[in-house]
């Protein structure tokens, strides 16, 4: 699984920290003296698999870089209720400080981590992998798109420049037939970016038809019902991958993967996920 670097995350703790904090912690300030040590965990208050714990160490050694902190588990793992994720000693004061930002991360990213691992399940049953989509927090995308990975999925393009996705509003401004678009496009595509994968959006199967004629490296096919789907596999064969898009459900996925498609991509694994339950405690040092 490809790691995230902390290029990829410290401006976002900073900047989540100074959102946070402000002038002072000033509930902390007035109660907590200076010199006050103290020993927290940070816990499960349910089943889950665990995304971003890296960043919540480093949430906490950004506000304090002599906090010692034990890690009790690895991205990518399962954890259970009431499980020790990690384990932070020192100033108090600081602990406090760096809690909530360093929560919010954990447990947006492991949200994301716990939905597609479930997801994932839902389809192990066949070859095809889940794909996430573009559908994500502003800022947050190389992280939320690395929790999919820690779940068991596959991440799609990164963004509009590692890889052509021709969709319908591109065809609308193109000019001829329906084939004549899709292999226009196609062919453009090739000539200006020949390292990256060509992928056509289809609705229907007269455009799967043309699609295919325009041999791109994969038909995308957009919210059809299973026996679409299905027909559309047999028609495409070995010519070129398939993924199955577009209001699909946790649900839904058994169905779909047993269509015979390639990919299942769902913009679901990033943009409508809750939270996972985990909380920060004092524990006797």
């Amino acid at each position: 699984m490809k790691s995230l670097s902390p290029d990829h995350y410290l401006d976002l703790i900073d900047q989540a920290l100074a959102e946070d904090i402000g002038s002072g912690d000033v509930t902390t300030l007035a109660l907590v003296p200076e010199d006050r040590t103290a020993q927290a965990a940070i816990v499960t208050r349910q089943g889950l698999v665990v995304a971003g714990i890296g960043i919540s160490r480093d949430v906490f050694k950004r506000v304090d870089s002599t906090l010692k902190i034990d890690l009790r588990i690895q991205d990518g793992k399962p954890a259970f209720r009431n499980q020790q994720l990690m384990i932070v000693k020192g100033k108090a004061r600081s602990i406090l400080a760096a809690e909530r930002v360093a929560l919010n991360f954990l447990q947006r990213l492991s949200g994301i981590a716990t939905l597609t691992r479930s997801c994932t399940d839902f389809s192990s049953d066949n070859s095809c992998r889940l794909l996430d989509t573009r559908k994500t927090t502003p800022g947050w995308r190389k992280l939320e798109k690395y929790a999919v990975r820690c779940g068991g999925g596959v991440n799609h393009r990164e963004g509009l420049f590692d890889m052509v996705l021709i969709k319908d509003n591109h065809l609308a401004l193109l000019t001829g037939s329906q084939e004549e678009r899709i292999k226009t496009a196609v062919a453009a595509c090739r000539r200006r970016y020949p390292s990256l994968a060509v992928v056509v959006e289809t609705e229907t199967m007269e455009q799967v038809e043309a699609a295919i004629q325009a041999r791109p490296d994969r038909i995308m096919l957009d919210n059809m019902c299973p026996d679409c789907l299905r027909e559309a596999v047999t028609l495409i064969g070995k010519r070129c991958k398939t993924e199955a898009s577009g209001g699909i459900s946790m649900e839904d996925i058994p169905a779909v993967a047993d269509t015979g498609v390639d990919y299942i991509s769902l913009g679901g694994l990033t943009n409508t996920v809750p939270a996972t339950d985990i909380s920060l405690e004092m524990v006797e040092e």
